[in-house]
């Protein structure tokens, strides 16, 4: 990783020539090739590989349990991986004071090799413990969970990945009872869409839980979460007045959202960050087909029984979920599960001296909650990249939210529809996602051979978190152009199915831009990935509980066409940010706080 060095004066060529990206996105697909591996020169390979060997001989017997590793990875080869803390389970981001000057920490439970943490560099230790844990051949231990069979990968994929959807289905679900509940309460349809933004707002807490992951593992907080979803979905399915079900949703939100926060954490658990594309893939879909088919769901339920049997449903459902997890799903956290390892060396042994890197730490459960709270306000205050992106992010999800409003008011009232059919006609929003899952190679490729084109030209091979934004580019036209489409398609002399198209278009946009935008922020802020990822699902999800409470006055009083026109220029007025990123984004990051400089 380069070295930030201060500005030396404006430059007169932009960060990235977006000639290059014209280029790449035009080539054939079946021409893209992965970059090989950072590395640094054979010599400091070869010095480090000397030095440890030399460590090794000196080094305790150990217990069968915990052997000596025949190799340990040597420096260079972790060069690429320090950014993959917060995505392969290292949980939270690292404490301002346990950062040691110029380096980034990497995970030392996923290469035994690695620097010292924090707190030992600190300390001025120069060399590792002798008696500190760690992966014995690295992912190949039979205790490291990417060791798991792959069938069992994919099982846990599933599992957590139906948990994300069963979530954010209840929270769409939900808006397809508010006739019969509005009339059992006598409630105002304001009231009733309260219920749905009080859960968001909910959801919002969820990137918080992941603190309390990093001390006590994924597994205990996916039982106890959705144990509490569960019991919370008690109160709405028996409630008696509008007041009880708004309380309980809030409820629901907040337990729920731990699948959406730490889900995707067990994938990089288990999967490299070569083999992380499909299953990361799947999980990134699930909080996207949730909403999308939460009214289907809803209207099929509401249409032939009575709408408490959607909270039913949603019972039996989480049921069967928490029953799967805790059958299926074991632990996966990194540092938990050598905590364990070096317990029970401690016990076989009856040497004390065995110890986990997390047993280390000098940090307390109050003080990393406390930076996990801070940090995401300090990346909107401070960072004006991370801040425009999140605003854009939030208005697409806002929008999403308001048409659950929109598109019952406008496909009743211009052609009569009924509830579920209502709710097929989310299913534009649905495919057009499902395919902006399925173009993720082709996007990965294309950031591929902006690598290479940077190699030629600068004999660097290096990846720029600005090398994730082509989809955003390509999505901006899509989103406000589908925003058009579907606003201007809304009045009863054009067909159906021409506003149901338009809203595909703006799906796709939408699903393209949040992915590429979501790998954005994890890639320019690699030490503080969670916070800034904890940032954008707290101005999303804010966003996205006020547009459904003014989204139906809006819709009438300006009407079907003008009402989504105004949102379509809004998204126009924001198409051009990822662009400049693109092009300046390296600049910017010079000159942030917390953003990466290379």
């Amino acid at each position: 990783m380069d070295e930030k060095s201060p500005s030396q004066g404006p430059e007169p060529a932009p960060d990235h020539d977006t000639s290059d990206l014209e280029t790449v996105i035009a080539q054939d697909q079946s021409s893209i090739a992965p970059p090989s591996k950072l590395s640094s020169e054979a010599g400091t390979a070869e010095a480090d590989r000397e030095a440890e060997k030399r460590r090794g001989e000196d080094r305790p017997d150990r217990h069968p349990l915990h052997p000596i590793p025949s190799s340990r990875i040597p420096s260079p080869d972790l060069t690429p991986l320090r950014g993959e803390r917060t995505t392969n389970g290292w949980g939270v981001d690292d404490d301002v004071e346990s950062q040691t000057s110029g380096r980034s920490i990497i995970a030392p439970y996923n290469h035994p090799a690695a620097e010292q943490a924090a707190e030992g560099a600190q300390r001025g230790e120069a060399e590792q413990d002798p008696f500190e844990v760690g992966w014995d051949g690295g992912d190949a231990d039979p205790m490291c969970p990417r060791s798991f069979p792959l069938w069992k990968k994919w099982m846990i994929v599933f599992i957590t990945s139906v948990g994300s959807f069963c979530v954010t289905n209840a929270s769409a679900s939900y808006t397809a009872t508010y006739a019969q509940m509005n009339s059992e309460f006598a409630s105002t349809r304001l009231a009733a869409t309260l219920g749905l933004s009080t859960f968001v707002l909910g959801i919002a807490l969820g990137p918080f839980w992941s603190p309390l992951a990093e001390f006590y593992g994924r597994r205990p907080i996916y039982l106890c979460s959705f144990a509490g979803f569960l019991i919370w979905l008690i109160p709405s399915a028996v409630a008696r007045n509008i007041e009880t079900m708004i309380v309980a949703r809030f409820f629901q939100g907040v337990s729920g959202s731990a699948f959406l926060s730490i889900s995707g954490g067990t994938v990089g658990d288990m999967f490299t960050r070569d083999t992380m594309l499909a299953p990361m893939a799947i999980f990134a879909l699930a909080p996207f087909v949730g909403p999308a088919t939460g009214p289907l769901v809803g209207g099929l339920i509401n249409m032939y029984t009575d709408w408490r049997w959607t909270h039913y449903v949603l019972l039996i459902w989480s049921g069967a979920l928490l029953v799967s997890v805790a059958l299926f799903v074991p632990e996966t956290y990194h540092p938990v599960l050598l905590k364990r390892k070096a317990q029970r060396l401690r016990k076989t042994t009856g040497d004390d001296r065995w110890r986990a890197p997390i047993e280390k730490t000098t940090r307390s459960v109050a003080h990393t909650v406390a930076y996990s709270l801070l940090r995401p306000f300090q990346i909107l205050a401070l960072e004006p990249m991370a801040l425009i992106l999140n605003i854009y992010t939030a208005v697409l999800l806002g929008l999403l939210y308001l048409f659950f409003g929109a598109f019952p008011l406008i496909f009743r009232t211009n052609y009569d529809f009924n509830l579920w059919q209502i709710g097929l006609t989310f299913m534009g929003l649905l495919v057009a996602m499902v395919l902006a899952c399925l173009s993720t190679p082709f996007w990965t490729g294309v950031r591929h051979r902006l690598v290479e084109r940077r190699q030629q030209k600068t004999g660097v091979l290096r990846e720029e978190p600005e090398d994730q934004l082509p989809p955003v580019i390509f999505s901006a036209p899509l989103i406000t152009g589908g925003l058009f489409w579907f606003g201007f398609a809304s009045t009863p002399r054009v067909h159906w199915i021409v506003s149901i198209l338009g809203s595909g278009v703006f799906g796709l946009g939408m699903a393209l831009a949040f992915t590429g935008i979501f790998t954005f922020l994890v890639d320019a802020y690699p030490r503080y990935a969670a916070s800034a990822l904890a940032a954008n699902a707290l101005m999303r999800c804010t966003f996205a509980a006020a547009f459904p409470l003014f989204g139906i006055q809006m819709y009438e009083a300006l009407g079907f066409q003008w009402a989504t026109a105004l949102m379509a220029f809004v998204t126009l007025a924001m198409m051009p940010f990822p662009y400049l990123f693109f092009r300046y984004g390296k600049r910017i990051r010079a000159k942030s706080r917390f953003a990466t400089a290379t």
